[in-house]
């Protein structure tokens, strides 16, 4: 048994108990959940180990303040920088990334727009030549690599997730745009702001804070009565072909960086290297669509909000195989990712971090774990939570 730390608001039990149940029934190691509803905290809770790979009883526990690795739900952070530039002038969503970027303008690139970048449609998911995890990591490398890179498809057309690649795009346009990286440009305009413990690209005094992910295996199914279809084609099918353009999106760094290597977390990798707790995501997706702890603390105006959420793709994802839904930079809610409900953005990790909010019922939800399973969206400890926040909120007045 582990025993659960933190406090829910009167009415938020059935979170505090999914929590408790993922420990038990669903082989979490260490986590944190924390929901904000219209601006206040309702639910903050963590427990078990700090390290994914530590030793039982010996391992140092989960505390108030524990970071991870969230792996793709740093890609909602990053979108909110291009968007809050937008909101400020500074970039127009419609205008050619050449634009910012001369670069960029060459091989059927010509016309990608910003706004393609933002919802996985510029068709550059992957590289035709993959970087080394030091290429990767240098800052120079992979912007150039995509740079380079002829679009998979007609840019525009259709759309597939750009898993590896969304780093270098959005932070080169960022850096062309205003001189700063993307991670300084968090730390500077979102993070210190607001107070969040998140980083995109870790400070060295920071280090000891972060804890260390790993690969787990989930329980076993129970077995059900009748008969399951098994989908034609899944994501897991598609990455064990090498020829794929799933496998090469995935391992356009090839080979994977070691998520726990210092230098891995010290790099700006905006698609996949942010670090964060539970309460830094719900606080910054809280500050999205409303107002923070009683003051006006609000990143998004109206206009940007709703710019965020309308939907710029959907149907057949040429990566992710699956159906998939996208706003501007943000995974919106449905089958491939469910979150509280159809007005519902934001973006889960691959392996099971999620983060979203909610802006008809003012929620704002952030759930950090070190067990890494093997789903790209859809964690099920992530999803019980969520079931259990809406048997919540369906009782709160």
């Amino acid at each position: 048994m582990v025993d659960v730390q933190g406090t829910v608001a009167d009415g938020f039990e059935p979170v505090r108990d999914a929590f408790a149940d993922n420990f038990a029934r669903r082989g979490e190691r260490g986590a944190a959940v924390v929901v904000y509803r219209h601006g206040r905290k309702v639910a903050d809770l963590w427990g078990g180990l700090r390290d994914a790979d530590g030793d039982g009883d010996g391992g140092a526990p989960w505390v108030r303040g524990t970071a991870q690795v969230v792996r793709s739900a740093t890609k909602g952070v990053a979108a909110a920088v291009l968007l809050l530039l937008h909101q400020r002038g500074q970039v127009d969503l419609d205008a050619p990334v050449g634009t910012y970027w001369p670069e960029f303008k060459t091989n059927g690139k010509e016309r990608v727009l910003v706004r393609h970048l933002l919802s996985h449609r510029a068709g550059l998911p992957a590289l035709d030549v993959p970087l080394t995890p030091a290429q990767a990591l240098d800052g120079v490398s992979g912007p150039r690599a995509v740079a380079a890179q002829a679009p998979h498809w007609e840019p525009g057309t259709a759309h597939g997730y750009h898993a590896q690649t969304y780093s270098w795009l959005l932070g080169e346009l960022v850096r062309r745009v205003t001189g700063r990286s993307l991670g300084r440009w968090v730390a500077e305009e979102i993070a210190g702001p607001l107070g969040l413990d998140l980083w995109i690209g870790l400070p060295d005094a920071e280090r000891e804070r972060v804890g260390r992910i790993a690969d787990v295996e989930a329980p076993a199914a129970p077995a059900s009565a009748g008969l399951r279809v098994r989908p034609k084609r899944t994501v897991a099918d598609a990455y064990r072909d090498p020829s794929s353009l799933t496998r090469r999106a995935f391992q356009a760094i090839d080979p994977m960086a070691d998520e726990n290597d210092p230098a891995y977390r010290a790099a700006e990798l905006p698609a996949s290297a942010g670090i964060a707790t539970a309460d830094a995501l719900a606080r910054f997706y809280a500050s999205l669509i409303g107002d923070l702890d009683g003051s006006a603390r609000r990143l998004f105006a109206p206009a940007t909000l709703t710019v965020a959420r309308t939907e710029e793709s959907a149907g057949p994802d040429r990566v992710l195989v699956v159906n998939t839904r996208f706003g501007l930079g943000y995974m919106l809610h449905g089958p491939a990712s469910p979150m509280l409900a159809p007005g519902s953005f934001g973006h889960p990790g691959r392996g099971g971090s999620l983060a979203f909010a909610d802006p008809e019922s003012g929620v704002a939800f952030g759930y950090v774990t070190n067990g890494m399973q093997k789903n790209v969206t859809a964690d099920p400890r992530a999803q019980a939570l969520v079931r259990a926040l809406s048997t919540a909120l369906a009782a709160c007045p």
